[in-house]
C-alpha cells in the first residue's frame, strides 16, 4: 500500500451527510477552479472527495507543457488527475503525494473556520514541450462540507513557477501570510511520539507483554496504542502497519 492507498482510505473513511446542498455549493467552487485557469492561465483540478469525480480545467500553462498534456477542459471518473500526474518527475509525485496526506491530517487539526485560510504550496518538475523537466509551482486547497467536519474538495492549482520559495513545500496561512516548513517532521506527526515507539517495537517482534514491561504501561495501554496505529495509518494488521510507517519514513 503506498501513500496514495492511504489518500484513499482516508477520504471514503470520512462521512458525508446526506440532503445538504452539495450540487449549489459545487457549481459555485467549479466556477472558481475554472476562473483560476483562465485568469493565472494554470491547470486547475477539482476533486470531489465525496463522489471520486474530477473536473479539469486548461489554463494557457497546459501548451507548455506540450502534447503531454489537454488544453480542453473536462471530468473524469477519479479524485487522481492521471494525466497530468504522467508529466510530473517520479520522485516529486512520490512526495507530492506524502505532502498531501501530511497536510490533510495537519488541515482536520484546525479548528473548522480556520481551515479556510490554510493551502499547501510545494515545487515539482513536469516534463515541458521539448522533453526536458521544467519548475512548477503546486497550491493546494481543501474545503470541508457545508455544516460538517469532513473535508469534501480538493482544489490543485498548477502553473509556472515565477520566483523561487524558501523550500521545497510550505502551508501558508493566507490570512496572516505566515508560511511553515512542511518537511518530514510534518508527516511523523501522523503517529504520535509514544505510538512510534511501540510500532517501532512491534516491528522489532516484541509482544504486547514486552512491549508494556520495556516502556513501563500496561497491556491495555499498549492495546490502545496498536488500535489506535491501525486506526490512523487505516490498515488491517501490524505488518501492513510497519511496512506502511518504513515507507512513509514514520520509523
Amino acid at each position: 500500500m503506498d501513500t496514495r492507498d492511504i489518500l484513499d482510505k482516508e477520504f471514503s473513511a470520512q462521512e458525508y451527510a446526506e440532503g445538504r446542498p452539495y450540487a449549489e455549493m459545487l457549481d459555485r467552487y467549479k466556477d472558481i477552479a475554472c476562473n483560476y485557469a483562465r485568469m493565472e492561465n494554470v491547470i486547475a483540478v477539482l476533486s470531489d472527495l465525496r463522489t471520486n469525480v474530477s473536473y479539469i480545467y486548461y489554463g494557457g500553462f497546459s501548451k507548455v507543457l506540450g502534447a503531454g498534456c489537454r488544453v480542453s477542459d473536462g471530468t473524469v471518473s477519479s479524485i487522481w488527475e492521471e494525466e497530468v500526474f504522467r508529466l510530473i518527475h517520479p520522485d516529486d509525485l512520490s512526495g507530492k503525494h506524502l505532502q498531501e496526506l501530511c497536510f490533510f491530517h495537519f488541515v482536520r487539526r484546525q479548528p473548522k473556520h480556520k481551515r479556510k485560510d490554510y493551502y499547501l504550496m510545494s515545487k515539482l518538475r513536469m516534463k515541458s514541450g521539448m522533453n526536458g523537466y521544467m519548475p512548477v509551482l503546486h497550491r493546494m486547497f481543501y474545503v470541508s462540507v457545508p455544516n460538517g467536519d469532513s473535508l469534501w474538495l480538493a482544489l490543485c492549482l498548477y502553473g509556472p513557477l515565477l520566483s523561487d520559495i524558501p523550500a521545497k513545500c510550505m502551508i501558508i496561512n493566507s490570512a496572516t501570510g505566515q508560511m511553515t516548513e512542511l518537511d518530514r517532521q510534518e508527516g511523523t506527526r501522523i503517529l504520535s511520539v509514544r505510538e512510534k515507539q511501540v510500532l517501532s517495537l512491534i516491528d522489532r517482534g516484541l509482544t504486547s507483554k514486552e512491549i508494556a514491561e520495556m516502556l513501563s504501561i500496561s497491556i491495555n495501554t499498549v492495546s490502545r496504542h496498536r488500535q489506535e496505529i491501525l486506526g490512523k495509518l487505516q490498515v488491517k494488521n501490524s505488518i501492513e502497519a510497519c511496512r506502511i510507517a518504513k515507507d512513509l519514513r514514520l520509523i
